[in-house]
């Protein structure tokens, strides 16, 4: 209830603070960026009926995020890695459901460009997620 409420009064303000966290590695531990994926999973879950009008905006920040974990050469251990793109999964599933399914079709055209294993494998959950 009241959370809901909080979250979609400020939810402008908070969708630039979640963008700005997905977009910068924050070091090998990611800390800011497994927390900031939290915040969005919880963001989504009380601001459903909002999300729609944001699918744009968030889907490319994920999918970019998805893009940098997978290409990043740095210091980010493997099980970081994998844990940042579980979370940004998670949100992608999330979203898909909150806008009947527009994430799946959205990611057809991503799905047979893209050559990556990796960033294939979470569109791969994504679409498949019932």
């Amino acid at each position: 209830g009241r959370l809901g409420i909080l979250i979609a009064r400020h939810l402008k303000r908070l969708e630039r603070v979640i963008l700005g966290y997905l977009e910068i590695c924050d070091g090998p531990e990611e800390e800011a960026r497994l927390g900031i994926l939290e915040t969005l999973q919880c963001t989504i879950e009380h601001a459903w009926p909002r999300m729609p009008c944001r699918l744009p905006v968030l889907l490319k920040a994920l999918l970019k995020m998805i893009w940098d974990v997978h290409t990043d050469q740095g210091s980010t251990p493997e099980p970081v890695k994998a844990a940042l793109l579980q979370g940004a999964t998670e949100c992608l599933i999330l979203l898909d459901r909150c806008s009947e399914g527009r994430v799946k079709v959205l990611l057809e055209g991503v799905h047979s460009s893209c050559e990556e294993n990796r960033v294939r494998e979470c569109i791969r959950k994504v679409r498949e997620n019932a």
